[in-house]
């Protein structure tokens, strides 16, 4: 018979085995789920039994609540996601959810440096204080790889092909991808693993590439407050994070000729809509350009 506790337990199965979702995702979904079936539970609506109506019902109740075009759009992938689910594994025969229509998404454009700026940052490390190899290290992988934060900071020393010239990325949903590690960030990672050989590194974490002077794994707040304050010190007034590098990488890239599908590699995005947005921040700078220098706007 079916109840709410094997539904969630089978579809939890289902995201994580046959979708190879990240468990942030996985919880995304699964507290979208948990408002769907608050709502049905007022309406005296079994979920799975709902029709296309009850769902209309429902969006438009999350709508009005969540007036953030990105939080509509993901409660909405989390519905569809659920009746696809109960579709493909035969809990019912249709997906009431199919004719649900997307709210329109706000195109959100990235913050971006410069390459001046990027050399600011870089210049602002000091190198003579103990961390100062590690964090140049940092931004050159961020910046000449295109890493994610959370890529950054799992990054394993056995997952490091350096004479190749080569990363093992483990990026969302379990995926993995080989990154180019340029010269120079090797460089400077070389000399980060001469003082990371004078620390004293805990057991859990001795495969782990970059970590703290206690020999422990750096987090991801620690990479942001390495990156604002040096930010700070370069006198950068853009309000800018790790990712910030990661898009700079990418904008660069597409501005000095790079091919998108090979920019949607090296990011690891799964669809490529996700990397066309660097060709919006370069319509962007066109923009400017025309704006700046075109004689009929002097």
């Amino acid at each position: 018979m079916m109840n709410a506790d094997t539904i969630r337990k089978a579809y939890h199965r289902y995201l994580l085995m046959e979708k190879g979702m990240s468990d942030n995702s996985i919880m995304a979904y699964e507290q979208d789920l948990d408002k769907l079936f608050g709502y049905c539970k007022d309406k005296q609506i079994v979920p799975w039994d709902a029709s296309f109506d009850d769902l209309q019902a429902f969006v438009y109740d999350e709508f009005d609540a969540q007036s953030n075009a990105r939080s509509q759009a993901r409660i909405m992938s989390g519905v569809r996601s659920f009746y696809r689910f109960l579709l493909y594994h035969n809990y019912r025969d249709d997906d009431p959810s199919e004719l649900l229509e997307s709210p329109h998404r706000d195109q959100y454009l990235p913050e971006v440096l410069t390459l001046e700026e990027v050399n600011s940052l870089v210049n602002a490390i000091d190198l003579s204080k103990p961390e100062g190899h590690r964090n140049r290290a940092i931004l050159e992988m961020l910046y000449g790889s295109g890493l994610r934060v959370s890529e950054l900071v799992n990054l394993k020393l056995s997952d490091m092909y350096r004479e190749e010239g080569y990363l093992l990325v483990h990026g969302k949903g379990s995926k993995q991808r080989l990154v180019p590690i340029s010269p120079e960030a090797d460089k400077w990672f070389a000399y980060w693993l001469e003082d990371r050989s004078h620390l004293d590194v805990k057991k859990e974490f001795a495969d782990i590439a970059f970590l703290n002077r206690y020999g422990r794994q750096l987090t991801r707040a620690m990479i942001f407050t390495i990156i604002r304050r040096l930010a700070e010190e370069a006198g950068i007034h853009k309000k800018i994070s790790p990712h910030t590098l990661r898009h700079s990488f990418a904008t660069h890239l597409l501005q000095n000729g790079a091919d998108l599908r090979v920019i949607q590699q090296l990011l690891g995005h799964e669809n490529i809509t996700t990397t066309e947005i660097y060709t919006h921040l370069d319509i962007q700078d066109l923009r400017k350009a025309i704006l700046q220098f075109h004689p009929a706007n002097q």
